[in-house]
């Protein structure tokens, strides 16, 4: 492979001294938004595919969810007014005569996820989704559909997407938790913890300090006594999944802006902020592997809502994950690997312009002991890249 690069990384992440780590639970506005846009290009993916045969071309990257406004209180409160969710985009509006529904699809895609992911909020009543969709430029959508004469997707961007692995205990903390937060069978047993659940992981050296933010539902709290006694439950239920990951010590604070002399507390009429209290965006949130992780590679390419088809701000940041944790899982002699590709537009994209591996290596082993197996995952994950379409339609694969 002429455009691969195969250089050293000097420690393992999790040797260094300070690591933070962040994940905006299912709940949050700005995952809100990512969910949204990642559920409207899977609808028009499944419905080109039915009546086209093919994927046609959509980017409906771009939502922004303002919020409303509430008045929560103990036992109950109530919505002023319901937050208002923007899907706006590109897309294939219309194919030789057969119209898209384009209106029917965002309703329908949105309110479905909502319902799906929220055990209290209406997404008929405390929801407003407009639809901002327009049809594509000439010229990209020209582009996109030479793959129907060729076989051959072309990249639509000049973009780059990165990867690693493996995930350090903090970022598996971070992720089993809100996780199991927010799994079902917590919320049948604490109803009172809504979706929205924040949680920011802060490692140094051996001591973990984790703050977690839930907005609690009003409706299931008595008075503030039982707020800080379901409070001190949201704890224990973190600490237990915490420790599934990890035997350091553990510190967890809940819901730290609270002020019991002042009657202030996280309350929620329906489990997010953004009933109130919070905007949220797409491609502000979690990055592909759920995490938001600046001491490690990232980028700031918002992968929800993008075509799986040709975007490579999307699949190039899901096939440098895989690439890097097959390195690390095939491999004995690699303790970790980063992964960093970069497209040009136009161009196939199963053929990156650049291919840059950064390997830590068991100790006295060179990276040229691998590099012949490395080359091979690298082709082999770059030739299927078409297969990630069918796990995106499907949803086995999210990118938030």
């Amino acid at each position: 492979m002429h455009n691969l690069t195969i250089t050293a990384l000097k420690s393992k992440h999790s040797d260094q001294p300070v690591e933070i780590v962040e994940r905006k639970g299912i709940g949050h506005p700005d995952t809100i938004c990512d969910a949204l846009a990642e559920e409207l290009s899977r609808a028009l993916c499944q419905f080109y595919l039915e009546h086209f045969g093919l994927v046609m071309h959509h980017n409906v990257d771009k939502a922004l969810l303002w919020g409303g406004s509430s008045q929560p209180k103990f036992g109950g409160g109530k919505i002023i007014s319901p937050m208002e969710i923007f899907i706006a985009g590109r897309a294939t509006c219309e194919y030789k005569g057969i119209k898209v529904p384009l209106e029917e699809m965002i309703m329908q895609s949105c309110s479905h996820w909502l319902q799906s992911n929220f055990h209290i909020l209406d997404a008929k009543q405390d929801v407003k989704i407009h639809s901002l969709i327009r049809p594509g430029s000439i010229d990209l959508v020209d582009l996109y559909l030479r793959q129907e004469k060729t076989g051959i997707a072309l990249a639509n961007d000049t973009s780059c997407g990165v990867g690693y692995a493996p995930l350090s205990g903090l970022e598996r903390i971070v992720l089993k938790i809100e996780k199991h937060l927010n799994s079902k069978i917590i919320k049948s047993a604490h109803p009172e913890l809504g979706e929205d659940i924040k949680v920011m992981g802060v490692r140094k050296q051996d001591t973990i300090d984790l703050t977690i933010a839930c907005a609690f539902v009003d409706k299931f709290i008595i008075d503030e006594n039982d707020y800080i006694n379901k409070k001190t439950q949201l704890v224990k239920l973190a600490e237990l999944a915490a420790q599934t990951e990890s035997d350091r010590q553990i510190i967890i604070t809940a819901n730290a802006a609270d002020d019991v002399e002042k009657g202030s507390f996280y309350l929620t009429v329906t489990g997010t902020s953004a009933e109130s209290g919070d905007d949220g965006e797409v491609g502000r949130g979690n990055r592909v592997n759920g995490l938001i992780t600046p001491y490690r590679p990232m980028n700031m390419e918002a992968a929800a809502g993008k075509n799986p088809v040709t975007h490579v701000g999307k699949l190039y940041n899901i096939v440098a994950q895989q690439i890097a944790e097959t390195l690390v899982d095939e491999l004995d002699e690699i303790r970790e690997a980063y992964c960093y590709l970069v497209s040009r537009i136009g161009s196939p994209i199963s053929e990156p312009q650049v291919v840059d591996v950064q390997l830590c290596m068991q100790d006295g082993i060179s990276s040229d002991v691998v590099k012949t197996r490395v080359e091979e995952v690298i082709n082999e994950k770059l030739s299927n890249i078409f297969k990630i379409r069918d796990q995106l339609i499907a949803g086995s694969i999210r990118v938030y």
